[in-house]
């Protein structure tokens, strides 16, 4: 999965669900759920900014743990839809 978009995604929960404290550990791999980072309403925020930063749409099936629950599901799920968008 490109680091470019782990970096955005990364950004972006630091800033909107961490309020910008970077030092705060966030594993790639760690569940935001669990760690108590983003709620049910934090993740659509997330879908909408992947929706909107990436220029995907995300559809309400997708919106699952596997897909949305830490930096690197996210991002794999960002690499699949766009791999599937190209192919289209």
């Amino acid at each position: 999965m490109p680091s470019d978009i782990r970096d955005q995604l990364r950004a972006f929960v630091v800033e909107t669900f961490l309020f910008g404290d970077a030092s705060t550990d966030l594993p790639e791999h760690g569940s935001f759920i669990e760690h108590g980072i983003i709620d049910s309403t934090g993740i659509l925020e997330l879908v909408a900014f992947v929706e909107d930063t990436f220029g995907l749409a995300v559809a309400d099936a997708e919106i699952l743990p596997a897909n949305f629950d830490s930096i690197a599901r996210v991002a794999d799920f960002v690499a699949r839809k766009r791999t599937t968008a190209q192919a289209a």
